[in-house]
């Protein structure tokens, strides 16, 4: 099956609360490539890579994050404006 890419912003109290690393376990845990990086309106970018069913189970993941997070909003962006993807999962 053909490898996706999605690129996600996540908004509510997803920075200082373990996201971006708690991101990147669960990545590597679906075997997916990508990204996680605090942006400065207090959101969390997330750029991932890999197979279909596993990005879905990372978007759903990005709903609830690790449990000091208060997911308000996920959304996707057009892939054009995606970062590059690295080879691992990178935090930023």
């Amino acid at each position: 099956m053909d490898e996706i890419t999605r690129h996600f912003r996540v908004l509510g109290k997803v920075q200082g609360v373990y996201f971006r690393h708690s991101t990147r376990e669960e990545a590597r845990r679906l075997a997916l490539r990508g990204m996680a990086r605090n942006m400065p309106d207090g959101s969390v970018e997330v750029v991932v890579h890999g197979e279909p069913t596993a990005v879905e189970m990372l978007k759903q993941w990005l709903h609830r994050g690790p449990s000091h997070a208060r997911v308000q909003e996920v959304r996707e962006i057009k892939p054009a404006d995606a970062p590059a993807v690295p080879d691992g999962f990178e935090v930023f």
